[in-house]
Formats: structure tokens, C-alpha cells, sequence
């Protein structure tokens, strides 16, 4: 395959959500795969929506997926600048192109005139195409016009390198915006100037804008530019599957999930498989599987309908992999932050992870499923009278069960095998269930709904702390 040159161009116009990122996988993906590079442009032409700031949250963003980009901010290239904003002059320049040509004009048309136009289709229930009110006698076009593109309507077909062989009628065809009353080009140009510029050999975007597609062919006709390969990829949709996935359907912002604890490799495994499969039955990848196995024609033309369940698991799949195949060491370096409040050591910390870990689904579980091994837990007698395994005992039955259960401990070797060992001859003594005498000791030392495998717990709590919690449940009894 050619060494094929692709770009991430988002708008900085607030948080970089899940569709943002997946439109920037696949380009990364194709990049890597054929030797190529992908090119992060900033469109930053509507002024009206740019927010301070999501500049450098998209790159970020990218960063920690470990996605860095070849060319573009920080990083520079052939092809400075990357930022629309600062290449006004090369819009204007093939703008002037099309003037000459005659595909262009100055449009000195009113807003309210246009609402009317608009107003009078709607009232003969005709579809509004400017291009039925094109003005006459156009003024010379300078900065504070703006200038639309005149087109000629006739019938297009393009190949989708997605959703195959395309076609659409001259009924489609209008005359678009190019260039904005304060001298900045609209998206339907600009993009079209910046991929020519940049070398830009697959466009990859979502597939709302086929419906543009049209406009856009006459416009690299109009200029002579062969078009790029067009890759439409589809929506993702909100979990029920009715629609597009928008902000009120759930799904938080990637750098929530990113607080919140989701591992980078788990994010982009998800959204990587999120419309595309390569027709096994793996569901795990590392980013070097990715870039190996990812092909354009494996894109499916449905939408995908986004499951943050199956985020949720395979991030927790991601968590037990670090661990088992990296060590806990390395586990333990990605969860700064997401700890109580508490003053411990490195070594304890590593030792509750250790035990704990393939419980996580996202790091910050370790606030809410650790606390009991850094503080005493409150003690709740509810929690262990309504226990469906201890409601059937009488308070004396429960504080006998622990008296023994404190004798044995206390006596026993304070290691994992030999607590394991205690509580198998406690079994056997007390002539009680598992679920039964193991519950009441994991609630007394806890108080949490659950934790790790019991002898585990005790041997990390230690001797101390443990018959010393068991005890404040015998007193409360």
C-alpha cells in the first residue's frame, strides 16, 4: 500500500469527545501501517465557537493515547502553519483563482434578504437554493463580502472507499460560502486547500458530510485538484441506537475517562473496534496489533452503537494485563491520584493493588474499594444482622463465631497459606459454611460490600489490625 498521508483536523471548540478521538485513530492507524505520516491541523476559522484552551486539550489528548502526530503544532513541518487562522493568505490566493475563473462571486446580499428568499421556497414548498437567487451585478470582491462559489449544477459519482460507489444529481449542487464576511474561509473550502497543500492522500470524517460532497467535487473540479481518497466513517450511536451520540446521552468527555481512571490503551482499543473488526473474534489489542491488522475495507457502514459497559470491562482487562504481564510495579505507577486520602508507604499501597486489582474496572475504584485498609472501618452492625448468609444467627451465635475465630487467628502464623489453613480447620470446628463464618470475619475487618480473597486481606491488614477490628465487632455485640 502507498505511504498514505492523512490528518486529524478538529475545531477547538470545547472538550474532545468520543467521536472527536475515533476520527483521529483510524487516520493514525492508516499513517502508521504504510509508512506515512498524519497530520494534525487546528481549524480554528469559527471565531464565534473557539475556546481558549481546547487547543492544548486536543493534544493532550492525543498524547496520552499515544498518538503523536507528525506533522503540525510543537512539532512543525513542511507544511507550516497548521493553524487556519494563520493561513488567510492561501485561501485568499486560490479564492482569486476561482474569481478569475469565473466560479466565484462577491455576494452583497443581506441576511434578511436571504430570509426571505428562504421564506418564499418554504411557502411554495420548493427546496431554498441560493443559486436560484444569485445577485446580479456583483461587486469586485474584497474582505467584508463574503464570496460564494457559483456553481454549475450536473450530476457527480465518487467512490467511498467505505460506502462504495456514490452518485447524486445536479439538484444538490449550490452556491456555497467560501470565504466569510471577516475574510476566513468556511470548512467546505478550507479543507480543500489544506489537503492539496499538505499532500493529503485519505480524508477519514464521519459521514455526515456526504451529503456536502457534491459541493465539494465541483469545487476540486473548478480549481483542476484531484480529489483525495474519501473514507466516511460511521456514526457512533447512543446506547438505546436511535441516533448520533451527543453529549445528553451519557457519554463523558475523554478526559473525564481519563480522570476517572481509563487506561489509555483501553480507550483506544475501544473506540479503535468501535465500527471496525477485522473479522476475528479477538477483542484485546495493543496499539502495534492495531496498526498491523487495521484495514480501511474491515470499516463497517452502520453505525456503532457506543456501550460504556464494554468500555468499563475491557479497561479492566487492560488493568489485570499491566499487572500480570508488567508487574505490579508498573500497574502501580498509573495510579497516582487515585488513592484515599491517606498517608502510607509506596510498599503497603503495592501490596493492597496487589490483592485488589482484578476487582478495578477503572483506577479510581481505589477510593472507594480500598479505604478500609488504610482507616478502621465504622462499625455497622446492620451490615452483618441483614447479611442474607447472617440474619439467621442469633447476636450470641455471631459473637461466639468470632470469639473462636480471634483464639484461632491469634495462634496462627501470619502469612497467607497459613491463614488459609486457619480458616479451612475454623470451618471445620465451627461446622459452619463458607459464605457463612468467612462473610462475618470479611464484614468485621471491612465493613465494605466486598473485598479481596479473605486470607489475603488479613495477611495485607495484618495480625494486629485485624484481631483488633474483630474484637470492636465482639464488644458491639
Amino acid at each position: 500500500m502507498e505511504k498514505a498521508i492523512t490528518r486529524f483536523a478538529p475545531s477547538p471548540t470545547g472538550y474532545i469527545h468520543i467521536g472527536n478521538v475515533r476520527s483521529a485513530i483510524y487516520p493514525y492507524l492508516v499513517a502508521k501501517q504504510t509508512g506515512g505520516k498524519m497530520i494534525l491541523r487546528i481549524e480554528d476559522t469559527d471565531r464565534a465557537r473557539y475556546v481558549e484552551g481546547a487547543t492544548e486539550l486536543i493534544e493532550d489528548t492525543l498524547k496520552w493515547l499515544g498518538m503523536n502526530w507528525d506533522e503540525g503544532p510543537e512539532v512543525g513541518g513542511e507544511h507550516e502553519p497548521y493553524f487556519q487562522t494563520e493561513r488567510q493568505d492561501h485561501y485568499i490566493a486560490w479564492a482569486k483563482k476561482l474569481i478569475a475563473a469565473g466560479r466565484a462571486y462577491a455576494d452583497p446580499t443581506t441576511p434578511e434578504q436571504i430570509e426571505e428568499y428562504r421564506a418564499k421556497c418554504n411557502a411554495e414548498k420548493v427546496p431554498f437554493l441560493y443559486r436560484n437567487f444569485r445577485p446580479e451585478n456583483t461587486p469586485e470582491w474584497e474582505i467584508g463580502i463574503p464570496l460564494r462559489f457559483k456553481a454549475e449544477p450536473k450530476e457527480y459519482s465518487w467512490h467511498d472507499e467505505v460506502m462504495g460507489d456514490m452518485h447524486t444529481g445536479p439538484e444538490v449542487l449550490d452556491d456555497i460560502i467560501l470565504i466569510k464576511k471577516d475574510g476566513l474561509p468556511t470548512y467546505n473550502f478550507a479543507h480543500i486547500i489544506d489537503d492539496e497543500e499538505m499532500g493529503v492522500t485519505h480524508i477519514m470524517r464521519g459521514v455526515e458530510y456526504l451529503s456536502s460532497m457534491p459541493n465539494y467535487l465541483a469545487i476540486y473540479e473548478a480549481l483542476g485538484l484531484n480529489h483525495p481518497k474519501f473514507v466516511s466513517l460511521p456514526h457512533i450511536l447512543a446506547p438505546q441506537g436511535n441516533k448520533k451520540l451527543g453529549k445528553r446521552d451519557g457519554a463523558k468527555s475523554v478526559v473525564e475517562y481519563r480522570d476517572d481512571g481509563v487506561l489509555p490503551e483501553a480507550m483506544l482499543n475501544y473506540l479503535a473496534c468501535l465500527g471496525w473488526n477485522d473479522g476475528t473474534e479477538q477483542e484485546i489489542y495493543t496499539k502495534d496489533e492495531l496498526i498491523e491488522k487495521f484495514s480501511i475495507d474491515k470499516i463497517q457502514t452502520s453505525g456503532a452503537r457506543y456501550d460504556e459497559v464494554k468500555l468499563l470491562w475491557m479497561n479492566g482487562q487492560w488493568i489485570r494485563r499491566i499487572a500480570d504481564e508488567q508487574g505490579i510495579d508498573a500497574l502501580y505507577e498509573r495510579t497516582t491520584g487515585f488513592w484515599p486520602g491517606v498517608d502510607a508507604s509506596d510498599d503497603y499501597k503495592k501490596r493492597v493493588l496487589a490483592i485488589i486489582y482484578d476487582r478495578l474496572k477503572v483506577l479510581s475504584d481505589l477510593r472507594t474499594m480500598t479505604g478500609y485498609f488504610f482507616a478502621d472501618p465504622k462499625v455497622d452492625m446492620s451490615m452483618i444482622l441483614e447479611n442474607k448468609f447472617l440474619k439467621k444467627f442469633a447476636p450470641a451465635e455471631l459473637k461466639e463465631l468470632l470469639e473462636k475465630s480471634i483464639a484461632k487467628l491469634s495462634a496462627t502464623e501470619w502469612n497467607a497459606d497459613a491463614l488459609q489453613n486457619a480458616l479451612n480447620e475454623l470451618l471445620a470446628e465451627t461446622d459452619k459454611k463458607p459464605a457463612e463464618l468467612f462473610s462475618l470475619i470479611r464484614l468485621s475487618l471491612s465493613f465494605a460490600p466486598f473485598s479481596p480473597a479473605l486470607n489475603l486481606t488479613l495477611e495485607v491488614l495484618g495480625k494486629d489490625i485485624s484481631l483488633k477490628r474483630l474484637q470492636a465487632v465482639v464488644d458491639n455485640i
